[in-house]
């Protein structure tokens, strides 16, 4: 009993300095210049805007660069050829904070250079 009192009276103190930690775990980026954090709807519409003004040919390191980690990613070899694709995400669908494929924009690449973007060009691969 005076083990579990003892205990109690050194413990309580301690966890009292936990009590203000929080880590913040989002689905937030940084701006491109990486000066503050962009919300959901701010990521999208920079996305939209950048690929907007996308040209093909442009390599895939540029892209990455400039819009950082994707949010989906597969590659695969197509008649000899390595295919790379990378989805960005442009528009929200669903309400539950999650990241779905049918909420980004593809990306396709072949020998590291921009190819095509967008669903259709995804389906005629």
């Amino acid at each position: 009993m005076k083990k579990t009192a003892a205990a109690l009276l050194i413990l309580a103190p301690l966890s009292l300095g936990l009590t203000g930690c929080v880590v913040a775990i989002g689905d937030h980026d940084r701006d491109r210049n990486g000066d503050h954090v962009l919300s959901d709807h701010d990521r999208q519409y920079e996305n939209r805007k950048y690929i907007a003004k996308l040209m093909l040919n442009t390599t895939m390191s540029t892209i990455q660069t400039d819009l950082g980690v994707p949010d989906f990613s597969e590659s695969y070899d197509k008649n000899g050829e390595m295919v790379q694709v990378l989805f960005y995400r442009t528009q929200r669908v669903h309400k539950d904070d999650l990241t779905t494929r049918d909420e980004c924009t593809p990306l396709i690449f072949k020998q590291q250079k921009l190819m095509s973007w967008g669903d259709r060009a995804l389906i005629q691969l």
